[in-house]
């Protein structure tokens, strides 16, 4: 993002490395990516109802075993990172949390650790899907890790 002048004129974005052009023939793939955001709550019936109005997005509630509940939503919206909805974890963060792909959830999990951060949730299975965990930073901020499973 870029502010114009003092910052109060305007505003101008650059998504993906193209001035003004989200979609281009030439985007450049970074690594790790963000993969998935996902809305942990304390009531999920309530936002599935908000969002589902809000937003053009189709929900798909299927079982789980990872959330406290054993139900999680998943969040379809077509083009673009997809998510989901589920009961928040007991002394989980409350909130939208994004999650980036790695090679090894596990080391990579680890390596937060070293540099600092929190595992507020360690390597999580997601049967037949993938692993995921989340950590804390050193400056309070959540994240996901996420490992697909190889196909």
């Amino acid at each position: 993002m870029q502010f114009d002048g003092d910052g109060s004129k305007g505003l101008t974005m650059n998504f993906r490395g193209h001035e003004g052009n989200v979609a281009s023939s030439e985007e450049k793939t970074v690594g790790n990516p963000f993969v998935h955001v996902e809305l942990n709550t304390s009531d999920p019936e309530k936002a599935k109802a908000f969002y589902s109005k809000l937003f053009d997005w189709q929900l798909e509630d299927m079982p789980n075993p990872a959330p406290p509940d054993g139900a999680y939503t998943v969040v379809k919206v077509g083009e673009g990172t997809g998510g989901g909805i589920m009961k928040q974890v007991p002394g989980g963060p409350t909130g939208w949390l994004a999650y980036v792909s790695v090679e090894d959830v596990s080391a990579a999990t680890q390596k937060a650790k070293s540099l600092g951060g929190k595992i507020m949730k360690d390597v999580t299975e997601v049967p037949g899907m993938g692993w995921f965990s989340f950590f804390e930073d050193p400056t309070g901020a959540v994240l996901g890790l996420w490992q697909s499973v190889k196909r």
